[in-house]
């Protein structure tokens, strides 16, 4: 009768304790139904634990969820099961909290004792879990109308959540059915968002991209880290890199935000000491990603915890500092992170207890980090728009700077046409006066030294008179004051008068000189005499200053065309030559074949420039043919009018 009654004593506190439910039930949490014992020196085993509950050592617990925080010490949960049903059933156990190391399930084994039912936990191959879930998953065998009482031993060197919930299969299943499609969104608009940043930053160049396209990179793969994903699908048969991978990932998120806020918001040049925290973030970063791999995991995560925290605090005050600045981006840049801070304090809740256990609540961080990556890249795009506003803007003021000095240069141009007119008209002058002189001074009776120095003089003068001539008709041609004059003139006259005026000149240098009159020509034309001469007469002048040997034609033609008379004259010489450019250069203002200082052939470098418009405002061409050492050929094609 006594042992009868102790019996009862002691199945008392299980029926009243047990979690009492039937095939009805789809989906029952455990978090207020369970006991709790801590064991500082995880040495216990199975046998010492029944024991000390037998002593009353296991709390009650009265939350949903437990929340161990960092601990050393394993957990040992107590559950009470009482089944009602008509027919023996299976039921999945899970614990939602995949980064735990090592999870134990102890099952009573026949004999009044308990036995080692299965193990799970990221410290252990993926292939070793009894059902391959990304969360820990337990299959539990129930029989109608017995009470099953279970153990679970759970240990870990991170954080230690147990969210735990007995399921029906079927409603397991459905249930992740939807958590897989909001997961597929997230993690679509992450990849998405990355890939869509990679393209831009191929296109512009913008380090801002390459930063925040890392910090997608990593932040992702962090957060596949710790739902279960990563260990599931990328790397489920190695424990060791899905411990070392959290930390690892947080710095490396860390590390590339830091630098995507630096380079986004400026703080370099806008905020100094917001800048140094970054760095000094970032130095953290790295020491964390080292320490993922070269020490424990407890103090590598430990690292990275408080890596994140100041990491979300300084990049919200870095935001707010811009914002107050003025810098339109940084809008975005702060409702992107109020986002993120709302979805992450949602799920902070939601762990410790405070918020209900449901879809929203257990996503919201991974909702609010989508929409934060969503949002930043549409401040990096407005950062795109803003810059090209700028450019814009930039590109206007310049072009409005550029008017304004074109117009003053014009006017700089004008004025220095204006001088150099008034002074060639004022040099004319004086000049034609030396010129009367020196040819009054061949009456007078001079000794040969005199006539020679006046023969000098004379050729001098001539000379000067020509660059001033030459001077003037460069500014009136450029000031459009230059007119054709339409007046009969004699043709054979105007070319005999060449002759005679750069026959001698070829003479003194050795050259013969031909004229080369075609017959029928007309007597007279009308036209710009005047213009026709300067314009030969920089031909001759080339003609002659660059042939050492041999000579110069002059050779005259021309066919009636029907409407008028086309007058073709030809300057050709036994001469260097030269290779023809490529371009249009030859007739450019001061361009010279020697362009030095000590050049052999002297001139201002402005002759066939001038001979080219003047020859194109009488309504002619001109044409040219050379060979280096072959000599040259100038051919200029004018049109007129019988007199």
């Amino acid at each position: 009768m006594r042992h009868f009654i102790l019996l009862i004593f002691s199945v008392l506190p299980m029926l009243a304790s047990a979690v009492v439910f039937d095939e009805h039930d789809r989906r029952i949490p455990l978090g207020r139904a369970m006991a709790v014992l801590e064991d500082p020196t995880r040495e216990a085993r199975i046998e010492e634990v029944v024991a000390l509950d037998a002593a009353g050592k296991f709390v009650p617990h009265d939350q949903d969820v437990l929340n161990a925080g960092y601990s050393r010490s394993a957990f040992w949960l107590r559950v009470d099961l009482d089944y009602r049903a008509g027919e023996r059933s299976r039921w999945w156990l899970e614990l939602a909290y995949p980064p735990l190391d090592l999870l134990e399930l102890y099952l009573p084994d026949g004999q009044g004792g308990y036995r080692l039912a299965e193990r799970s936990g990221d410290t252990l191959p993926f292939s070793q879990r009894q059902i391959h879930q990304r969360n820990h998953l337990f299959e539990l065998q129930m029989t109608p109308g017995q009470s099953q009482r279970l153990y679970l031993r759970l240990e870990s060197e991170g954080s230690i959540q147990v969210p735990l919930t007995l399921w029906a299969p079927v409603a397991y299943l459905e249930e992740q059915s939807a958590h897989i499609y909001i997961l597929a969104v997230i993690y679509g608009v992450l990849l998405v968002m990355l890939v869509y940043n990679l393209f831009i930053y191929l296109s512009v160049r913008d380090r801002s991209y390459l930063y925040y396209i890392l910090y997608i990179g990593s932040f992702g793969l962090y957060q596949i880290s710790v739902n279960g994903l990563g260990v599931q699908y990328f790397w489920p048969e190695s424990p060791w890199w899905a411990n070392a991978s959290t930390p690892f990932l947080i710095g490396a998120a860390g590390l590339f935000g830091c630098q995507f806020a630096r380079s986004f918001l400026h703080t370099h040049e806008h905020s100094p000491w917001i800048d140094r925290a970054l760095l000094a973030l970032m130095a953290l970063g790295v020491v964390t990603m080292v320490l993922s791999f070269t020490s424990s995991y407890a103090l590598a995560l430990r690292l990275a915890t408080f890596l994140a925290l100041w990491f979300i605090l300084v990049i919200f005050v870095a935001g707010i500092l811009a914002w107050h600045r003025g810098m339109r981006v940084a809008r975005y840049f702060m409702i992107a992170w109020t986002t993120f801070l709302i979805g992450g304090q949602i799920n902070t809740l939601m762990v410790l207890g405070y918020l209900p256990h449901m879809f929203l609540t257990m996503y919201a961080g991974q909702i609010g980090s989508a929409v934060e990556v969503a949002l930043l890249s549409l401040a990096l795009a407005d950062r795109i728009n803003m810059m090209k506003e700028e450019r814009a803007q930039m590109l206007e003021e310049t072009g409005r700077k550029l008017e304004e000095l074109n117009r003053e240069l014009a006017e700089s141009n004008r004025l220095k046409d204006q001088f150099l007119a008034n002074v060639t008209h004022e040099l004319r002058t004086p000049m034609h006066g030396v010129i009367g002189s020196l040819d009054l001074m061949r009456t007078l009776d001079l000794g040969n030294e005199l006539e020679q120095y006046q023969r000098i003089a004379t050729s001098s003068a001539r000379d000067m008179m020509r660059l001033v001539n030459d001077i003037l008709a460069l500014t009136e041609l450029q000031a459009g004051k230059l007119r054709v004059r339409q007046e009969a003139f004699g043709l054979r006259a105007v070319f005999d008068e060449l002759y005679m005026l750069y026959g001698p000149r070829a003479a003194s240098r050795g050259l013969d000189f031909d004229l080369d009159f075609a017959v029928g020509l007309p007597a007279m034309l009308v036209g710009d005499a005047a213009k026709l001469k300067q314009s030969l007469g920089y031909l001759l002048d080339n003609a002659i200053k660059f042939t050492l040997h041999g000579g110069v034609t002059l050779a005259v033609s021309g066919k009636d065309t029907g409407d008028g008379f086309e007058l073709r004259v030809e300057v050709i010489d036994t001469g260097i030559g030269f290779e023809a450019p490529s371009d249009d250069s030859l007739y450019q203002y001061f361009r010279q074949l020697d362009g030095s200082m000590t050049r052999q052939y002297g001139g201002l470098g402005i002759g066939l420039s001038l001979c080219r418009q003047l020859i194109e405002l009488q309504g002619g061409g001109l044409s040219y043919h050379s060979e280096p050492g072959q000599g040259s050929r100038f051919q200029l094609l004018m049109p007129f009018q019988p007199a």
